[in-house]
């Protein structure tokens, strides 16, 4: 292994002068610009390079007769869909395209399937049928919309998506219908109010479909198409109080439809909904989380669904006719499928198997399949599909997060509010450890403990504590804490990681005079407010993706997501709102900016355009501060390409082996790398 203190005499020499023109420089054939930033020196690139091979093998769908399975992983620069055979069966590679695949939907009873793919990360997603006899692929969208939520109905004759076709702007919902040969599109949901309408599952005579119309991270809705007339029939969703409602599916006969609500509830429960009388039974009582991942084998014999409990799931057989659950308690702690929502897991064609992505502190996603008895709740064993590699990297020494709760600024029953946060220490340091706080995007996302090389790196090289807080407004602890920085209550979110600060500063194995914070997108601009608020007890930022200012944000976001982000934030055509957007936006702050920045951004980034970075950075250098940008020409909101993700990670250890660490820890790190 590379000596660490060679290392760092070679960064701090290099970059111990600060120049005052501009250095911009470029990599990975001129698709990488750099300004600022050294020269990632070949020792750190040598040392970092296991933490950068690591792989992973998501669940896509079972194949026709349900022996084998489509699986998408990375053998080069981008994810490609795979076929294996059997559990632990070698990955055989099927699609070689520049850019990742996105979704994938397997059509019943063909050897197809329908995916998705955009062009250098600008989500402007096409929607293609690839047949597995062939290995071709056809385009069946236009070219030029956006298209999301692929949806086959169960004879496989009609695959439903949404898509931005009618006006580039709208969400609405198209159907693709199959006649021998021919295809034929019609448009038949039409979005008049802004929202988002996504088509979710169809009924089993394929007449009916459910749709999702998403309001906000508070409010949504489920309705009921029929296919025939073209009626729109509202099932969840009515009132005026805000509830989070999503479609889960039909029953077998077709004479109920499964729901996922937090109606009267602060939490998503599982419902049961007679379409017939509209009576409604809510069938998950008794788990005070939210449901998601909700599935149902094609007989309609079994079901299964998660519980997010904490930030990890739990997975939970059903029985649809008894409507009893049990806890499936063979699975190792993790999280399955996505990060939220309905799919995730899917049974096999027979329904005696039930696959999923899983993904653990110490696995990366990889694929695997439960056995199930005879009987609905019954089960056997747990097979794992597919084994990822991990750059040689011995993950049973990787570090497992602690769960803790933090005191904010306000007050629950006279008590202080208490935020949640997930702790990562490193071993065998010899004094406190600099903390590295990561602040996830969404707003309404969640971190939960998953499997992260990044985060290993920064402890087993660094020597630092990573720090992933949960603030108010994050998914998973109900719908009351989801609502908390709404509106005018955006900066009460940035005050959680004051009182994170103050809380760090109480741990004696943590340093409060080296804390530095991460984050990408909404976490991006949480990590330019904090700049803003608490310079002074920053040593370093990592702003990815970040929006630098409201209402330029709200100005230049593609106009397909532009009303449902308004929801969230704010209408900055509002004066009243406006004024305060521009009040707490960090760019017209940046005088209160005192610490060292690295911006990381995508040029085709559709969601946070390019335009926030370049003045945040702009702003910053004009007030005389030293700003590392990172800007790459075929990514959108965030790296998916390997050659681009691997630097990225490479500076961001520069970048806080310099600003964080400070070259007097040489010789601490000689010693935690050894």
């Amino acid at each position: 292994m590379k000596k660490w203190h060679h290392l760092l005499s070679v960064i701090f020499i290099g970059t111990a002068a600060v120049a005052s023109a501009v250095e911009t420089r470029t990599e990975n054939n001129g698709q990488l610009l750099l300004e600022d930033i050294p020269p990632i020196p070949q020792n750190l690139v040598e040392e970092l390079n296991r933490y950068q091979n690591v792989r992973s093998a998501s669940f896509r769908g079972w194949d026709m007769d349900g022996t084998g399975m489509y699986i998408s992983t990375r053998f080069g620069e981008v994810e490609q869909l795979h076929k294996v055979e059997h559990a632990g069966g070698v990955r055989r590679q099927l699609t070689f395209f520049e850019e990742p695949i996105n979704e994938v939907a397997t059509r019943p009873q063909q050897r197809q399937l329908a995916y998705t793919m955009d062009a250098g990360g600008n989500e402007y997603a096409q929607v293609f049928l690839f047949d597995r006899v062939s290995g071709k692929s056809e385009r069946l969208s236009d070219g030029k919309s956006r298209n999301s939520v692929l949806t086959w109905n169960k004879q496989g004759s009609a695959l439903a998506y949404q898509s931005t076709r009618r006006d580039g702007r709208a969400n609405d919902i198209w159907l693709t219908t199959f006649v021998g040969n021919k295809k034929t599109d019609r448009l038949i949901l039409k979005s008049e109010d802004g929202s988002w309408w996504g088509p979710i599952s169809f009924s089993q005579s394929g007449s009916q479909l459910l749709v999702l119309q998403y309001v906000s991270s508070t409010r949504s809705k489920v309705h009921l198409l029929d296919l025939d007339s073209g009626e729109v029939t509202l099932l969840a969703g009515d009132g005026e109080e805000d509830s989070r409602n999503f479609p889960a599916g039909f029953s077998y006969d077709d004479r109920s439809v499964f729901l996922v609500s937090d109606k009267g509830n602060e939490f998503t429960r599982l419902i049961r909904k007679d379409l017939a009388s509209g009576d409604e039974k809510v069938i998950t009582t008794d788990i005070p989380w939210d449901i998601s991942n909700f599935t149902l084998s094609d007989d309609g014999r079994r079901g299964a669904f998660v519980a997010n409990e904490n930030g990890v799931s739990a997975l939970y057989l059903y029985d649809p006719r008894s409507d009893r659950y049990r806890r499936e308690d063979s699975l190792p702690i993790g999280v399955i499928g996505s990060n939220g929502g309905i799919g995730g897991m899917q049974f096999n064609p027979r329904g005696d198997k039930l696959a999923m992505s899983l993904n653990t502190p110490r696995t990366p996603t990889d694929t695997f399949v439960l056995a199930l008895g005879r009987r609905p709740l019954s089960s056997n064993n747990l097979n794992r599909w597919t084994f990822s590699e991990v750059g040689g990297l011995n993950t049973e020494q990787f570090i497992e997060p602690e769960l803790v709760h933090y005191p904010t600024f306000d007050k629950v029953e006279d008590e202080p509010r208490k935020i949640p946060a997930f702790v990562y220490k490193p071993r065998n340091t010899k004094g406190p450890a600099p903390v590295i706080i990561s602040i996830h995007g969404g707003p309404e996302g969640q971190y939960r403990p998953t499997f992260s090389s990044q985060y290993q790196l920064w402890l087993q090289k660094l020597g630092a504590a990573v720090i992933a807080p949960n603030v108010r407004g994050s998914a998973g602890y109900g719908k009351s804490y989801l609502a908390m920085d709404n509106g005018y209550k955006r900066e009460d979110s940035v005050k959680d990681i004051g009182a994170l600060l103050d809380w760090i500063a109480t741990q004696p194995d943590l340093d409060a005079e080296r804390v530095a914070v991460f984050g990408g997108s909404y976490g991006g601009y949480m990590v330019l407010a904090s700049s803003v608020h608490y310079s002074d007890r920053l040593k370093a930022a990592v702003d990815i993706v970040g929006i630098s200012n409201f209402v330029t944000f709200l100005t230049n976001t593609k106009s397909y997501r532009r009303d449902l982000r308004r929801v969230e934030y704010g209408d900055e055509r509002d004066p009243e709102m406006r004024a305060f957007l521009e009040n707490i936006s960090p760019s017209n702050n940046v005088e209160d900016i005192q610490v060292p920045m690295f911006v990381v951004q995508g040029q085709n980034d559709p969601r946070v355009p390019v335009t926030e970075a370049e003045q945040i950075v702009a702003a910053l250098r004009e007030n005389g501060n030293r700003v590392w940008y990172m800007n790459a020409l075929n990514e959108g909101h965030g790296y998916r390409k390997k050659e681009n993700s691997d630097v990225f990670t490479q500076a961001t250890a520069l970048f806080f082996a310099e600003h964080l660490l400070g070259e007097t820890q040489k010789e601490k790190l000689t010693s935690i790398a050894q």
